[in-house]
């Protein structure tokens, strides 16, 4: 445990101010850095080399993620203890939890994380909770890799880190491509794109014969769905069947609904 000596930072303190300058995107942009909140995040960054920088916490939560603390020394990582209004100044949640790590960037560029047999293309996602939400559905069902493309929310958005619940440190992730371009790419590679569309040509519950295949699934954004230029890009346009009186699903749930029907049928859940 870190000795009763040991400085305690404080909101003043230079390295804190530094950390606390990645809650803007140009300076994460700029130092390619962010800040992940909670154990679960630093237990899953500790996994990936190199990936964890250095961690804040407080005494309280340095007592009790002793494991943590402990890893993150053996390691060679420093461990700062700081004061709680110093830890939660670095915190985007209401209700901080004592310990905020600053992490490199994970993404890698898009030729690079096309493999295996299904991605995920998002195009202009904003919401940073539907933006985690995917990449933790990515992760649960199995898929390979996730595209943040064209104008979509920053997946370094602490928003963002927290909905991941871990998963931005497991899922290979591309980040700042056009959608079209993506979607060139992923087909290039040998991808099936499959637009998620509502008005789609091909019903979800028919369509097991291409999800056998490498697929690049594309989802648009949670208000207006895929462009036109977009929709029409892909191999295919898939409608999920609406069995009951709602209009729709949204984003993250349709999202859901598809990669688990790939998995499905790729034979990793389910039978």
């Amino acid at each position: 445990m870190a000795s009763p000596s040991a400085e305690l930072f404080t909101t003043r303190s230079g390295r804190v101010k530094s950390a606390r300058g990645l809650a803007r995107r140009n300076s994460r942009s700029e130092h390619r850095l962010f800040l992940a909140e909670g154990s679960k995040s630093l237990a899953e960054a500790l996994e990936l080399p190199g990936c964890v920088v250095e961690v804040f916490a407080t005494s309280a939560a340095t007592e009790e993620q002793a494991d943590l603390h402990a890893a993150v020394l053996a390691a060679g990582l420093p461990w700062y203890l700081a004061a709680d209004d110093a830890v939660a100044s670095l915190a985007g949640a209401v209700a901080p939890q004592g310990l905020v790590a600053v992490c490199r960037f994970v993404d890698r560029p898009l030729e690079v994380v096309l493999r295996g047999q299904t991605v995920v293309i998002c195009a202009d996602v904003r919401d940073p909770g539907n933006a985690g939400t995917i990449i933790r559905t990515a992760d649960a069902s199995g898929a390979d890799a996730v595209v943040l493309a064209g104008n979509s929310v920053d997946a370094y958005n602490d928003k963002t880190v927290r909905a991941t619940v871990g998963s931005l440190f497991h899922v290979p992730l591309a980040i700042g491509v056009e959608p079209l371009d993506a979607i060139a790419t992923a087909r290039a590679a040998g991808y099936t794109v499959l637009a998620a569309d509502g008005s789609g040509d091909l019903d979800l519950f028919s369509a097991d014969e291409l999800l056998a295949g490498p697929v690049a699934w594309l989802f648009g954004n949670e208000a207006w769905g895929l462009p036109a230029e977009l929709a029409a890009a892909a191999d295919h346009r898939i409608a999920i069947p609406l069995l009951g009186r709602a209009e729709s699903l949204n984003l993250s749930a349709a999202a859901a609904v598809c990669l688990y029907a790939s998995a499905r049928v790729r034979g990793t859940v389910g039978a």
